[in-house]
């Protein structure tokens, strides 16, 4: 159960409702403050709708974080939301397999980006030979969106972990499919 409560439109000032357009409870709870919600949406809504880095690429970053980090809620949203990016049941796979050190069938450059994200959540930083694997293929500018993608969620699951922001059960459907070891 949350640790604060979930606003709908009718309990927030008119002028930040478009915020909650996105009716989940992430949201619904960042209202509490809204504009720390506004700033905090500006910067989801760059890394999904604005970033130059290939939303493939990016998807898989956030689902590694959300994978290592057993967050429930980011990966079963973020399977959702990259399904709609290009990423696939064979992508997911593939991250699993990754995260276990063992061989998937995905390109070098996602797997040098799922590597450069666990790295980030388990050390801190990506080491420099990941880095410069990855900036061989990504721009300056990508690498920019990339690792404050990878950073940026690092966030996001321990607010949602902090204030206990329960999933959604649309998305607990998800977990069948890809049950989150650890997760219950």
């Amino acid at each position: 159960m949350a640790r604060l409560p979930y606003l709908e439109a009718d309990q927030v000032a008119p002028e930040y409702r478009d915020m909650l357009k996105r009716n989940t409870n992430l949201h619904k709870l960042l209202v509490n403050s809204p504009e720390m919600a506004r700033a905090f949406n500006g910067v989801g809504g760059f890394i999904r709708f604005k970033s130059k880095l290939d939303p493939r690429l990016r998807e898989l970053a956030i689902l590694q974080v959300g994978w290592m980090e057993k967050s429930e809620y980011e990966f079963t949203h973020h399977v959702k939301i990259g399904r709609e990016f290009g990423v696939t049941d064979e992508d997911i796979e593939g991250l699993m397999a990754e995260t276990e050190g063992k061989p998937s069938k995905l390109e070098p450059l996602a797997k040098a980006i799922l590597r450069g994200a666990r790295e980030m959540v388990r050390e801190l930083a990506m080491s420099e030979a990941t880095f410069a694997e990855i900036k061989q293929k990504l721009s300056d500018e990508e690498m920019v969106d990339l690792v404050l993608t990878i950073a940026f969620y690092c966030a996001v699951v321990r607010v949602l972990a902090t204030m206990k922001i329960d999933n959604e059960p649309y998305y607990k459907e998800v977990l069948q499919q890809y049950p989150i070891p650890g997760v219950e």
